[in-house]
């Protein structure tokens, strides 16, 4: 399903599930992957939401190829590089369990030589496929991809398919970290401006007064 509710080639999308009006998606997810979709009305929540810079956290169930190590599990933690850079630092946990989710509709395909496990993944930013890259970065490709929590709202039970009107105190405590991470923010980005002015202003050489002829 597109997380869209229009699509020119008559996929599946939004619309075909929803019949809210003026709501739209306050995020991504790709088309192969599962789980938490967060709609809304109001722009400054869609935008803070979708701002890179904001990080607000979001948790991903993910199942991949092979048992990744301490190795493997902390480079995910520290950050992996990427073709467009360093992801940040996040929380990676190898679970002793699978989770308890539903049949996909489409099976993934798995290789009976090869076997596999979960992880729950935590991170701050939302790059294009960018928990795929990373576990494909340190050899453990992503099978199955399942989002299940943004900030303080999960799916608690809810099935694919199906929406539901997210409480007000998730709401009222969802906004309140968006707006305490846009504050930490504006102070990084306050002081890089402050280092980077007297950086400049101690490289520049200092002009006396001319002197006659």
């Amino acid at each position: 399903m597109l997380t869209a509710f229009t699509d020119r080639d008559g996929r599946e999308t939004l619309a075909d599930h929803i019949d809210v009006p003026d709501v739209y998606a306050a995020g991504r997810l790709d088309r192969d992957s599962e789980g938490l979709l967060l709609l809304a009305r109001g722009k400054g929540l869609r935008s803070a939401l979708m701002r890179p810079d904001i990080g607000h956290p979001r948790t991903y169930l993910v199942q991949v190829e092979g048992i990744p190590g301490p190795e493997a599990l902390g480079r995910l933690a520290r950050g992996v590089e990427l073709k467009d850079g360093r992801t940040r630092r996040a929380e990676a946990e190898l679970l002793a369990e699978p989770p308890d989710l539903p049949e996909r509709p489409v099976p993934i395909r798995v290789r009976a030589t090869i076997p596999d496990c979960w992880l729950r993944l935590s991170l701050t930013e939302g790059r294009n496929r960018q928990v795929r890259r990373m576990t494909a970065a340190v050899g453990h490709p992503t099978l199955r991809l399942v989002r299940e929590r943004i900030g303080p709202i999960g799916l608690d039970g809810l099935v694919p398919g199906r929406w539901d009107v997210v409480s007000a105190d998730d709401v009222a405590a969802l906004t309140a970290g968006l707006r305490s991470r846009a504050r930490d923010t504006r102070g990084r980005d306050a002081v890089v401006r402050r280092e980077g002015s007297s950086r400049r202003a101690r490289g520049r050489p200092r002009r006396g007064p001319r002197s006659p002829g």
